[in-house]
């Protein structure tokens, strides 16, 4: 696969049991560069569904914790944007019912001003950060990412479907 590209690996792992599997369930995906740099990740779990999420003041703290110790590269020239709760939607089956929830979690999202690329950094309701994007290429009008959602199952299932046969 690539981003914007460039070679990068996309990794997906998914509960053992096997529930809330597959398109828009549960998971825990990875993208790496080909050159090891982490491009991203996200934890969609529904352990964090529902629950009380952190201050602004608090994800921010440890958007920064991580960003320390993940992408330190982008500390020294970021500009944060903004910090509000951002929500995913994710298909689980309850009583044998599949249905959609919403998770949430505190968004920062900022700009690294040496390349002009955003990255963010959304901390769930355990206090960790649960989505990490970075090097997003946006273009400002009519207001968009460029840059590949490979993270994002929505995104996933309209590349499938606009394949041609």
């Amino acid at each position: 696969m690539t981003v914007d590209e460039e070679k990068a690996v996309l990794t997906r792992y998914e509960r053992r049991d096997a529930s809330n599997s597959g398109s828009e369930g549960e998971h825990f995906s990875t993208v790496v560069a080909a050159d090891g740099t982490l491009k991203g990740f996200a934890n969609m779990s529904l352990d964090l569904v529902g629950k009380p999420l952190p201050s602004s003041e608090r994800s921010e703290q440890i958007a920064r914790d991580f960003l320390r110790e993940a992408a330190p590269d982008l500390i020294p020239r970021m500009k944060i944007s903004w910090i509000k709760p951002h929500d995913e939607p994710i298909r689980i089956v309850r009583n044998g019912r599949g249905e959609t929830v919403t998770l949430t979690g505190m968004k920062m999202k900022a700009r690294n001003q040496a390349d002009g690329r955003w990255f963010w950094v959304i901390v769930g309701a355990d206090e960790r950060p649960m989505v990490f994007e970075r090097d997003i290429v946006w273009i400002t009008f009519p207001g968009h990412r460029k840059t590949e959602k490979w993270l994002h199952d929505g995104w996933l299932k309209e590349q499938a479907t606009s394949k041609p046969t």
